[in-house]
Protein backbone atom coordinates (compact mmCIF):
# COMPACT_ATOMS: atom_id res chain seq x y z
CA UNK A 1 0.00 0.00 0.00
CA UNK A 2 1.24 3.46 -1.42
CA UNK A 3 1.02 6.33 1.22
CA UNK A 4 1.08 9.76 0.00
CA UNK A 5 3.51 12.37 2.20
CA UNK A 6 0.66 13.94 3.70
CA UNK A 7 -0.52 10.05 5.01
CA UNK A 8 2.83 9.75 5.93
CA UNK A 9 3.08 13.28 7.59
CA UNK A 10 0.02 12.10 9.54
CA UNK A 11 1.22 8.86 10.56
CA UNK A 12 4.57 10.16 11.54
CA UNK A 13 2.16 12.78 14.15
CA UNK A 14 0.35 10.19 15.18
CA UNK A 15 3.30 7.50 16.35
CA UNK A 16 4.62 10.15 18.43
CA UNK A 17 1.02 11.70 20.44
CA UNK A 18 -0.18 7.78 21.16
CA UNK A 19 3.33 7.29 22.70
CA UNK A 20 3.55 10.48 24.70
CA UNK A 21 -0.20 9.84 25.79
CA UNK A 22 0.08 6.23 26.61
CA UNK A 23 3.21 7.67 28.80
CA UNK A 24 1.26 10.50 30.43
CA UNK A 25 -1.65 8.09 31.16
CA UNK A 26 1.13 5.27 32.70
CA UNK A 27 3.01 7.99 34.67
CA UNK A 28 0.42 10.42 36.08
CA UNK A 29 0.11 11.35 39.56
CA UNK A 30 -1.29 13.31 41.44
CA UNK A 31 1.43 15.20 41.51
CA UNK A 32 1.87 15.94 37.67
CA UNK A 33 -0.41 18.81 37.41
CA UNK A 34 1.61 20.82 40.06
CA UNK A 35 4.73 19.87 38.13
CA UNK A 36 3.42 21.18 34.69
CA UNK A 37 1.89 24.61 36.56
CA UNK A 38 5.50 24.91 38.32
CA UNK A 39 7.46 24.64 35.19
CA UNK A 40 9.31 27.75 34.16
CA UNK A 41 8.89 28.88 30.85
CA UNK A 42 12.03 30.76 30.47
CA UNK A 43 14.04 26.97 30.63
CA UNK A 44 11.67 26.06 27.89
CA UNK A 45 13.09 29.48 25.91
CA UNK A 46 16.51 28.64 26.21
CA UNK A 47 15.77 24.85 25.22
CA UNK A 48 14.72 26.55 21.97
CA UNK A 49 17.60 28.63 21.79
CA UNK A 50 20.00 25.95 22.26
CA UNK A 51 17.98 24.21 19.87
CA UNK A 52 18.06 26.94 17.21
CA UNK A 53 21.91 26.91 17.74
CA UNK A 54 22.62 23.49 17.08
CA UNK A 55 20.78 23.79 13.65
CA UNK A 56 22.88 26.66 12.83
CA UNK A 57 25.99 24.99 13.63
CA UNK A 58 24.99 22.14 10.82
CA UNK A 59 24.25 24.92 8.24
CA UNK A 60 27.55 26.04 9.42
CA UNK A 61 28.90 22.27 8.95
CA UNK A 62 27.69 21.92 5.73
CA UNK A 63 29.28 25.60 4.63
CA UNK A 64 32.68 24.33 5.83
CA UNK A 65 32.77 21.22 3.79
CA UNK A 66 31.57 22.81 0.91
CA UNK A 67 34.43 25.35 0.84
CA UNK A 68 36.78 22.88 1.53
CA UNK A 69 35.48 21.26 -1.82
CA UNK A 70 35.84 24.68 -3.80
CA UNK A 71 32.47 25.83 -3.27
CA UNK A 72 30.90 28.78 -1.71
CA UNK A 73 27.51 28.02 -0.34
CA UNK A 74 26.08 31.19 1.97
CA UNK A 75 25.30 30.25 5.69
CA UNK A 76 21.19 31.28 4.88
CA UNK A 77 20.99 28.94 1.84
CA UNK A 78 22.73 26.45 4.10
CA UNK A 79 20.51 27.10 7.35
CA UNK A 80 17.32 27.11 4.95
CA UNK A 81 18.16 23.68 3.93
CA UNK A 82 18.66 22.31 7.29
CA UNK A 83 15.11 23.42 7.97
CA UNK A 84 13.68 21.94 5.07
CA UNK A 85 15.32 18.88 6.01
CA UNK A 86 13.69 18.86 8.54
CA UNK A 87 10.36 18.68 7.19
CA UNK A 88 11.20 16.03 4.86
CA UNK A 89 12.73 13.51 7.56
CA UNK A 90 9.60 13.69 9.86
CA UNK A 91 7.95 11.48 6.98
CA UNK A 92 10.81 9.37 6.47
CA UNK A 93 11.67 6.60 7.89
CA UNK A 94 15.13 6.74 10.06
CA UNK A 95 14.67 10.34 8.80
CA UNK A 96 16.69 10.15 5.70
CA UNK A 97 14.54 12.13 3.67
CA UNK A 98 16.91 15.18 4.88
CA UNK A 99 19.29 14.09 2.74
CA UNK A 100 18.23 14.47 -1.01
CA UNK A 101 16.78 18.09 0.16
CA UNK A 102 20.23 19.01 1.34
CA UNK A 103 21.78 17.43 -2.16
CA UNK A 104 18.70 19.36 -3.97
CA UNK A 105 19.57 22.95 -2.27
CA UNK A 106 23.39 22.14 -2.18
CA UNK A 107 23.08 21.86 -6.46
CA UNK A 108 20.64 24.87 -6.94
CA UNK A 109 23.11 26.92 -4.70
CA UNK A 110 26.03 26.08 -7.25
CA UNK A 111 27.63 22.71 -6.17
CA UNK A 112 27.62 19.63 -8.20
CA UNK A 113 25.21 16.77 -7.80
CA UNK A 114 28.29 14.28 -6.95
CA UNK A 115 30.16 16.64 -4.95
CA UNK A 116 26.83 17.65 -2.90
CA UNK A 117 26.61 13.85 -2.18
CA UNK A 118 30.11 13.88 -0.91
CA UNK A 119 29.28 16.47 1.93
CA UNK A 120 25.72 14.89 2.89
CA UNK A 121 28.04 11.65 3.18
CA UNK A 122 30.59 12.62 5.00
CA UNK A 123 27.99 14.80 7.35
CA UNK A 124 27.04 11.29 8.32
CA UNK A 125 30.27 10.16 8.82
CA UNK A 126 31.23 12.50 10.99
CA UNK A 127 28.49 12.39 12.91
CA UNK A 128 29.39 8.60 13.34
CA UNK A 129 32.81 9.46 14.38
CA UNK A 130 31.71 11.97 16.81
CA UNK A 131 28.76 10.20 18.53
CA UNK A 132 30.98 6.68 18.81
CA UNK A 133 34.04 8.86 20.25
CA UNK A 134 31.76 10.54 22.62
CA UNK A 135 29.62 7.33 23.09
CA UNK A 136 33.14 5.67 24.13
CA UNK A 137 33.79 8.55 26.75
CA UNK A 138 30.64 8.38 28.67
CA UNK A 139 30.03 4.82 28.45
CA UNK A 140 33.50 4.18 30.46
CA UNK A 141 32.15 6.81 32.92
CA UNK A 142 28.83 5.00 32.92
CA UNK A 143 29.18 1.83 33.28
CA UNK A 144 26.95 0.91 35.85
CA UNK A 145 23.91 1.86 34.21
CA UNK A 146 23.93 -0.46 31.40
CA UNK A 147 22.92 -3.39 34.35
CA UNK A 148 19.47 -1.44 34.09
CA UNK A 149 18.65 -1.47 30.66
CA UNK A 150 16.33 -4.23 29.15
CA UNK A 151 17.46 -7.23 26.49
CA UNK A 152 15.62 -5.52 23.82
CA UNK A 153 16.97 -1.92 24.27
CA UNK A 154 20.52 -3.49 24.45
CA UNK A 155 19.66 -5.10 21.23
CA UNK A 156 18.23 -1.76 19.68
CA UNK A 157 21.24 -0.06 20.81
CA UNK A 158 23.77 -2.56 19.04
CA UNK A 159 21.96 -2.55 15.65
CA UNK A 160 21.50 1.26 15.77
CA UNK A 161 25.32 1.20 16.25
CA UNK A 162 26.00 -0.78 13.89
CA UNK A 163 23.58 0.90 11.20
CA UNK A 164 25.47 4.56 12.03
CA UNK A 165 28.99 3.04 12.00
CA UNK A 166 28.27 1.50 8.35
CA UNK A 167 28.21 4.93 6.79
CA UNK A 168 31.83 5.02 7.62
CA UNK A 169 32.81 2.54 4.78
CA UNK A 170 30.85 4.14 2.10
CA UNK A 171 34.07 6.46 1.31
CA UNK A 172 36.80 4.28 2.03
CA UNK A 173 35.15 1.48 -0.59
CA UNK A 174 34.53 4.30 -2.74
CA UNK A 175 38.45 4.68 -3.02
CA UNK A 176 39.60 1.14 -2.68
CA UNK A 177 37.11 -0.50 -5.19
CA UNK A 178 36.24 2.61 -7.05
CA UNK A 179 35.32 0.39 -9.92
CA UNK A 180 33.28 -1.81 -8.29
CA UNK A 181 31.50 0.73 -6.19
CA UNK A 182 30.91 2.46 -9.74
CA UNK A 183 29.48 -0.26 -11.55
CA UNK A 184 26.74 -1.55 -7.94
CA UNK A 185 25.47 2.35 -7.90
CA UNK A 186 25.27 2.29 -11.97
CA UNK A 187 23.16 -1.03 -11.73
CA UNK A 188 21.02 0.20 -9.18
CA UNK A 189 20.49 3.64 -10.96
CA UNK A 190 19.40 1.46 -13.81
CA UNK A 191 16.87 -0.41 -11.84
CA UNK A 192 15.61 2.89 -9.90
CA UNK A 193 15.38 4.99 -13.63
CA UNK A 194 13.27 1.62 -15.23
CA UNK A 195 10.85 2.21 -12.24
CA UNK A 196 10.77 5.72 -13.05
CA UNK A 197 9.83 5.25 -16.94
CA UNK A 198 6.97 7.29 -16.83
CA UNK A 199 9.17 10.44 -16.00
CA UNK A 200 10.04 12.64 -18.80
CA UNK A 201 13.77 11.61 -18.38
CA UNK A 202 14.68 8.35 -20.35
CA UNK A 203 16.79 5.29 -18.67
CA UNK A 204 19.49 6.01 -21.14
CA UNK A 205 19.92 9.63 -20.05
CA UNK A 206 19.69 9.17 -16.22
CA UNK A 207 22.25 6.62 -16.28
CA UNK A 208 24.72 8.61 -18.55
CA UNK A 209 23.99 11.70 -15.96
CA UNK A 210 24.67 9.14 -13.16
CA UNK A 211 27.79 8.33 -14.47
CA UNK A 212 29.76 11.36 -14.15
CA UNK A 213 28.11 12.46 -11.09
CA UNK A 214 29.56 9.28 -9.93
CA UNK A 215 33.20 9.72 -10.60
CA UNK A 216 32.29 13.46 -9.49
CA UNK A 217 31.31 11.79 -6.09
CA UNK A 218 34.49 9.28 -6.00
CA UNK A 219 36.34 12.35 -6.55
CA UNK A 220 34.96 14.16 -3.78
CA UNK A 221 35.73 11.85 -1.35
CA UNK A 222 39.43 11.81 -2.39
CA UNK A 223 39.60 15.33 -1.53
CA UNK A 224 38.43 14.87 1.45
CA UNK A 225 41.02 12.88 1.85
CA UNK A 226 43.45 15.07 0.14
CA UNK A 227 43.75 18.79 -0.18
CA UNK A 228 40.06 19.42 1.30
CA UNK A 229 41.15 17.20 4.66
CA UNK A 230 40.74 20.88 6.64
CA UNK A 231 37.43 20.78 5.77
CA UNK A 232 36.91 17.59 7.82
CA UNK A 233 38.47 18.77 10.50
CA UNK A 234 36.49 21.76 10.63
CA UNK A 235 33.50 20.32 9.70
CA UNK A 236 34.14 17.99 12.69
CA UNK A 237 34.52 20.71 14.93
CA UNK A 238 31.27 21.84 13.90
CA UNK A 239 29.81 18.61 13.97
CA UNK A 240 30.93 18.43 18.10
CA UNK A 241 29.83 21.70 19.18
CA UNK A 242 26.52 20.98 17.34
CA UNK A 243 25.68 17.52 18.98
CA UNK A 244 27.20 18.77 22.66
CA UNK A 245 24.48 21.97 21.61
CA UNK A 246 21.57 19.46 21.14
CA UNK A 247 22.47 17.22 24.07
CA UNK A 248 21.89 20.19 26.73
CA UNK A 249 18.40 20.20 25.35
CA UNK A 250 17.21 17.52 27.52
CA UNK A 251 19.36 18.73 30.14
CA UNK A 252 17.52 22.66 30.15
CA UNK A 253 14.65 21.22 30.33
CA UNK A 254 15.16 18.94 33.69
CA UNK A 255 15.85 22.20 35.25
CA UNK A 256 12.75 23.99 34.00
CA UNK A 257 11.15 20.50 36.29
CA UNK A 258 12.96 21.57 38.93
CA UNK A 259 15.40 18.28 38.78
CA UNK A 260 19.46 18.04 38.63
CA UNK A 261 20.71 17.99 34.37
CA UNK A 262 22.28 15.26 35.40
CA UNK A 263 24.16 16.15 32.03
CA UNK A 264 26.77 13.08 31.87
CA UNK A 265 23.74 10.79 32.01
CA UNK A 266 21.48 12.41 29.99
CA UNK A 267 24.51 12.95 27.24
CA UNK A 268 24.58 9.47 27.20
CA UNK A 269 21.16 8.61 26.62
CA UNK A 270 20.75 11.47 23.92
CA UNK A 271 23.67 9.57 22.39
CA UNK A 272 21.72 6.54 22.54
CA UNK A 273 18.59 8.38 21.37
CA UNK A 274 20.24 9.71 17.97
CA UNK A 275 21.50 6.39 17.20
CA UNK A 276 18.64 4.88 17.60
CA UNK A 277 16.54 7.78 15.35
CA UNK A 278 18.92 6.86 12.48
CA UNK A 279 17.33 3.62 12.10
CA UNK A 280 15.08 3.16 9.30
CA UNK A 281 11.93 2.14 10.89
CA UNK A 282 8.96 4.55 11.53
CA UNK A 283 8.10 7.92 9.73
CA UNK A 284 10.58 10.09 11.17
CA UNK A 285 11.58 7.75 14.09
CA UNK A 286 8.56 8.93 15.38
CA UNK A 287 6.88 6.61 18.33
CA UNK A 288 10.42 4.86 18.44
CA UNK A 289 12.01 8.31 19.77
CA UNK A 290 9.49 8.58 22.50
CA UNK A 291 9.12 4.74 23.35
CA UNK A 292 13.39 4.64 24.20
CA UNK A 293 13.34 8.46 25.10
CA UNK A 294 10.74 7.67 28.21
CA UNK A 295 12.32 4.18 28.79
CA UNK A 296 16.14 5.68 29.34
CA UNK A 297 15.11 8.96 31.36
CA UNK A 298 12.48 7.17 33.53
CA UNK A 299 15.67 6.16 35.21
CA UNK A 300 16.75 9.62 36.41
CA UNK A 301 13.10 11.24 35.84
CA UNK A 302 10.19 10.76 38.94
CA UNK A 303 7.36 9.17 37.26
CA UNK A 304 5.28 11.93 37.58
CA UNK A 305 7.17 14.57 35.45
CA UNK A 306 8.41 11.54 33.06
CA UNK A 307 5.52 12.57 30.48
CA UNK A 308 5.63 16.35 30.69
CA UNK A 309 9.55 15.68 30.25
CA UNK A 310 9.14 13.33 27.10
CA UNK A 311 6.07 15.74 25.67
CA UNK A 312 8.18 19.28 25.93
CA UNK A 313 11.25 17.68 24.97
CA UNK A 314 9.93 16.19 21.53
CA UNK A 315 8.37 19.79 21.22
CA UNK A 316 11.46 21.39 21.07
CA UNK A 317 13.35 18.56 18.92
CA UNK A 318 10.60 17.25 16.62
CA UNK A 319 7.47 19.35 16.74
CA UNK A 320 9.51 22.82 16.31
CA UNK A 321 10.88 20.84 12.96
CA UNK A 322 7.59 20.89 11.68
CA UNK A 323 7.30 24.49 12.30
CA UNK A 324 10.14 25.87 11.08
CA UNK A 325 10.81 22.83 7.94
CA UNK A 326 7.20 24.53 6.80
CA UNK A 327 8.62 28.05 6.64
CA UNK A 328 12.00 27.17 5.04
CA UNK A 329 9.76 24.67 2.75
CA UNK A 330 7.91 27.70 1.50
CA UNK A 331 10.59 29.99 1.41
CA UNK A 332 11.99 27.57 -1.09
CA UNK A 333 8.68 26.76 -2.89
CA UNK A 334 8.33 30.36 -3.27
CA UNK A 335 11.95 30.74 -4.83
CA UNK A 336 10.97 27.73 -7.48
CA UNK A 337 8.08 29.35 -8.72
CA UNK A 338 10.08 32.68 -9.70
CA UNK A 339 12.39 30.83 -10.94
CA UNK A 340 10.38 29.08 -13.45
CA UNK A 341 7.92 32.08 -14.17
CA UNK A 342 11.72 34.32 -14.82
CA UNK A 343 12.63 31.35 -16.78
CA UNK A 344 9.21 31.58 -19.06
CA UNK A 345 9.52 35.09 -19.63
CA UNK A 346 13.10 34.51 -20.34
CA UNK A 347 12.10 32.21 -23.27
CA UNK A 348 8.94 34.30 -24.46
CA UNK A 349 11.19 37.21 -24.93
CA UNK A 350 13.57 35.09 -26.68
CA UNK A 351 11.10 34.02 -29.28
CA UNK A 352 9.17 36.97 -29.72
CA UNK A 353 12.92 38.82 -30.44
CA UNK A 354 13.82 35.64 -32.54
CA UNK A 355 10.29 36.30 -34.53
CA UNK A 356 11.03 39.89 -35.02
CA UNK A 357 14.50 38.81 -36.85
CA UNK A 358 12.66 36.64 -38.84
CA UNK A 359 10.27 39.21 -40.04
CA UNK A 360 13.18 41.54 -40.46
CA UNK A 361 15.05 39.27 -42.57
CA UNK A 362 12.35 38.68 -45.13
CA UNK A 363 11.59 42.64 -45.47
Amino acid sequence: MKLSSRGLFALSLIFSLTVILFVFGATFTQETIGYILSFNLLFLFCAICFRVLALALWAARIVLLARSLGYHVGFLHSLNMVLAGLLAGTITPGQAGGEPVRVHELYRGGVKVGDATAVVIMERVLDGIILTGMGIIIMLMTREIWSTFSTALIFLIIAAWVFLLSFLFIPFLAMRYPDRMKSLILRLVSWISEKLSHTRFSSSKICACADAEIDTLFHGFNRFAGPARWGLFAGGCATAFFWVTEFLVASVILMGLGLDPNIILSFFFQILIAIIMMIPTTPGSSGITELSTSSLYALIVPAGMLGIFVLLWRFVTFYLNIILGFVAGMCIIHREITCKAESEYELCNKKTVDSEKRGDEKV
